[in-house]
């Protein structure tokens, strides 16, 4: 941590400077004399102590669960554009986000332009689907592409099972009564919830629109789905059946919890988040092909 007087109005650093999110968890945050700090009660990965926060130098910090912050503490982060999130144990919820974006509009403005031509927006989903198949598809009709990608995901769901020796009976979800399901299903749910939670601070990081979706539509959170989706085949339904396989053999009482500890330390492990930033810049600032249906 930077040691000395922050705060002041002469000394900002602009947001494409910054080193990237900040991770607090169990303490008070609080300003003193024109500095941010931030008392911890200890964690595994801060010490107890007291510490001054470079808040100038980064572009966002995340509160963890047994966080306090003063009113001082919003006033001074939101006149200097630095983001503050309250989210899950290791970013496993996405809950709260002040202020709302980062100070700079062109991530969000190319985004829109995007989704606003229909050649751009298909190609930004053939390109989704590429990450995720490892090549690009020749289909320009989002109904395809979807049926293209729901034949291999019943597919891997099922390879991946066998992977882990789970018993698979195939995809089911109860919105009304979740709990009815298998726990194959359960998990699947849960690291699903996880992964999405994640992918929305990613979102709010990068400044991009939750809204915009190029492959899913309807929800407000459509971004967010189309960016946890391409995380599915190698961290969403491994961490899931891995986590139906540990239960299996030694039950650790609740079972959701259990999915919610084991994915939030294996996403802090990969880096899920940065992660998600760098793909959500590749796919909004990368230069398009001037004929978009060409591979």
């Amino acid at each position: 941590m930077l040691k000395g007087r922050l705060g002041l109005e002469t000394a900002r650093v602009p947001h494409v400077d910054r080193h990237g999110l900040l991770w607090l968890g169990r303490g008070r945050l609080f300003v003193e004399a024109g500095t941010l700090r931030f008392v911890s009660a200890g964690t595994d990965a801060l010490p107890a102590g007291t510490y001054d926060i470079p808040y100038q130098m980064v572009s966002m910090i995340l509160l963890a669960p047994g966080t306090t912050v003063t009113h001082d503490v919003l006033r001074l982060m939101s006149r200097h554009g630095t983001g503050l999130l309250a989210v899950g144990e290791d970013g496993v919820r996405f809950y709260a986000q002040m202020p709302f974006g980062p100070d700079d509009s062109a991530l969000a403005r190319k985004h829109a332009r995007l989704w606003g031509n229909p050649d751009h927006r298909i190609f930004v989903a053939r390109k989704m689907y590429a990450m995720r198949m490892g090549r690009l598809l020749p289909h320009a009709d989002i109904e395809v592409l979807r049926g293209i990608e729901g034949a291999r995901a019943r597919k891997m769901y099922e390879h991946t099972a066998r992977q882990f020796g789970i018993e698979w009976k195939g995809r089911r979800y109860d919105r009304d009564d979740p709990e009815s399901a298998d726990l194959p299903n359960q998990a699947i749910n849960h690291v699903s919830t996880i992964v999405v939670g994640a992918a929305l601070i990613a979102t709010a990081a990068t400044g991009a629109l939750p809204q915009l979706g190029f492959i899913h539509e309807d929800s407000g959170q459509s971004f967010a789905l189309d960016i946890a989706d391409l995380y599915r085949d190698k961290f969403t339904i491994p961490i899931a059946f891995a986590a139906v396989r540990d239960h299996l053999k030694r039950p650790r009482g609740v079972f959701e919890r259990h999915v919610r500890q084991m994915t939030g330390l294996q996403m802090r492990k990969d880096e899920l988040i940065p992660d998600m930033i760098d793909k959500i810049k590749d796919l909004v600032e990368t230069p398009w092909p001037t004929a978009p249906d060409a591979p």
